[in-house]
């Protein structure tokens, strides 16, 4: 149990991993870029039934790229967990990013942070879909640490793995995939994980075009538009109840909602 990681012997948590950054090659690829899901199961499989059905169209390979923020704020974050933990739908690849939500949570699970700073990022929802009411556990609990230790020792250790296991960026020739977006005028190599999970403003703000197109999360919108050779595809699916998709096919996209 990962509570057991945690005993009083144990003072030092593990530091976060550098996250892994892939290079794809796309040829004969359709891509399938989802924004944040934050939970909302119903959506998401709404919508990946729609990515399968618009993809018998289209011949080659498919690869489905998850942008990130799969917990808090929404319901269903340990079902979204388990699912992304599972296999693609069959003919698909799936490549899940890490969003600053997704970290957060581990730093919480693995002892970087706090209860309260975790939960300050809308993360109740995410322990009562896991059956867990801290306050509840709070008023039982008495012993410094051991709602920590219960909530820890209750989270599936697959749900841990994978989200230790997401990779910050994805990355072609011509595209760029990740949750938050990149700093302006840095390589792609030399980003940091803060900033790719991250940065809005030195992202958003940016007057010169970036060498390749940027395909985020992060920061919601109203509706996809592309700017400056950026596309933000995260709907607000917990306020809008809209999760959205671009296909890329080459240079084409098109959009796709829950």
């Amino acid at each position: 149990m990962l509570g057991t990681m945690f005993s009083r012997k144990t003072r030092t948590p593990p530091a976060p991993a550098v996250r892994a950054r892939i290079f794809l090659d796309l040829t004969q690829t359709v891509v399938y870029a989802v924004g944040d899901v934050h939970g909302c199961y119903d959506a998401l499989a709404s919508l990946e039934s729609k990515i399968v059905e618009d993809a018998r169209s289209h011949d080659g390979r498919k690869l489905m790229i998850m942008l990130g923020d799969y917990v808090d704020r929404g319901p269903d974050t340990a079902r979204v967990l388990a699912h992304l933990a599972g296999p693609p739908p069959a003919g698909f690849e799936r490549i899940c990013l890490a969003g600053n939500h997704d970290a957060a949570m581990l730093d919480y699970l693995e002892g970087r942070t706090g209860l309260e700073d975790w939960l300050a990022l809308k993360a109740r929802p995410t322990l009562y879909s896991y059956g867990i009411d801290p306050d509840h556990l709070a008023g039982l609990l008495r012993r410094p640490g051991e709602v920590d230790e219960a909530i820890r020792g209750s989270i599936p250790e697959a749900h841990v793995a994978f989200l230790r296991g997401l990779p910050v960026i994805a990355f072609s020739r011509r595209l760029v995939f990740v949750h938050a977006g990149i700093r302006p005028g840095i390589p792609l190599e030399e980003q940091t994980d803060a900033d790719l999970m991250t940065i809005r403003r030195g992202f958003l703000d940016a007057q010169a075009p970036f060498e390749r197109w940027v395909i985020h999360g992060h920061t919601p919108v109203d509706f996809p538009r592309p700017n400056g050779r950026r596309l933000g595809i995260d709907t607000g699916v917990c306020e809008s109840g809209r999760l959205t998709a671009l296909r890329v096919i080459g240079s084409r996209g098109h959009l796709l909602f829950s």
